[in-house]
């Protein structure tokens, strides 16, 4: 992990370069396409899902959660993603939902930059780099 500056711009830019953008979708999907078969189970949405973060403490309180309920949020997460509710996540339906939810957080970001912990591999990470190697070009 490691701690980057973004704003919603960074986000924005990176989801507009279709070529940038779908690029990283599909690697991240095959990273999670498990069995190769060109769709993402609920088993291996999971570890996408978790990636999230819906269940980490803030401001210092730290509560355990629910199983039941935290069961019951992956589920409905993963239903966005399902939108046509056949049980599996295609491509098309990765690429749209992911897109929705940057297009969500860079609006709640505003305009002000950011410091954030990103994984290595996080979407977000690659919207940084992105954004670096077009001001070092």
């Amino acid at each position: 992990m490691t701690v980057e500056v973004l704003d919603a711009t960074t986000i924005v830019n990176f989801v507009e370069d279709e070529e940038a953008f779908h690029g990283s979708i599909c690697d991240r999907f095959a990273l999670l396409d498990a069995n190769h078969d060109g769709l993402l189970s609920y088993a291996e949405m999971l570890k996408e899902l978790k990636s999230l973060r819906v269940f980490e403490t803030h401001f210092g309180i730290d509560v355990k959660p629910d199983p039941g309920e935290v069961a019951q949020v992956y589920n409905l997460l993963f239903q966005l993603f399902d939108h046509d509710s056949n049980g599996v996540v295609d491509l098309e339906e990765f690429e749209a939902e992911t897109k929705r939810m940057m297009l969500a957080m860079a609006n709640g970001m505003g305009f002000l930059p950011l410091q954030m912990v990103l994984e290595e591999d996080s979407l977000l990470k690659k919207a940084v780099e992105r954004e670096s190697a077009k001001v070092s070009a």
